[in-house]
């Protein structure tokens, strides 16, 4: 292939990529609550409140997997931890994120010392998701959420959805992160009494 070939193939593939790139969005990300005060409300009435992060070994993450469908990465999980007076357990908050074609979703997860949910708060998404999965989230899609003690099954207000929509799979996403975050507290604070 001679040079002159060589340079028109190489613009082209060049102007073919910044097409490519071009054609791409990335959405900003919607926050609707920070961290902060997600723990802040769930652990109201703690006199005491730490963070604890637990290295869960292989066993143990295999476990989470068996209870929740998905195994956890290796590394740190981090849970913040309220207490009364006396040191008595009143909630554990945990976030977990999911990153998607449409970019990530995080939320958080409060559970009270008998393993149950006792809130559930999507803390972020993008624009675009935010757009569809508002409506559910104004219905109180979360709060049916509430009350899990194992992988919860996709509530009622999402379960009429169309199948293919973008808010029933974000429904879903909801729902399976909240199962996580169940077993996640199980493994790592053995339904309710720290190990």
């Amino acid at each position: 292939m001679s040079s002159a070939k060589r340079s028109i193939a190489l613009v082209g593939l060049v102007a073919g990529f910044a097409a490519g790139v071009a054609s791409a969005h990335m959405t900003p990300p919607v926050v609707l609550h920070s961290e902060r005060e997600v723990v802040s409300a769930a652990t109201r009435g703690a006199a005491k409140l730490s963070v604890r992060e637990v290295r869960l070994t292989d066993a143990e993450r295999d476990e989470v997997a068996r209870r929740s469908g998905w195994r956890p990465p290796a590394g740190v999980q981090r849970f913040y931890v309220g207490r009364d007076a006396s040191g008595k357990l009143l909630a554990v908050v945990t976030t977990l994120s999911e990153f998607t074609i449409h970019g990530p979703v995080r939320v958080a997860v409060a559970l009270g010392p008998d393993g149950k949910v006792s809130d559930v708060q999507v803390i972020e998404l993008t624009e675009e998701t935010h757009a569809a999965f508002k409506p559910l989230l104004d219905r109180g899609f979360a709060k049916e959420l509430v009350g899990a003690a194992a992988r919860p099954a996709l509530p009622a207000s999402a379960a009429n959805l169309e199948p293919q929509s973008i808010a029933r799979f974000y429904a879903q996403l909801v729902t399976d992160l909240v199962g996580r975050a169940v077993a996640l507290y199980d493994v790592a604070f053995a339904g309710g009494g720290e190990k």
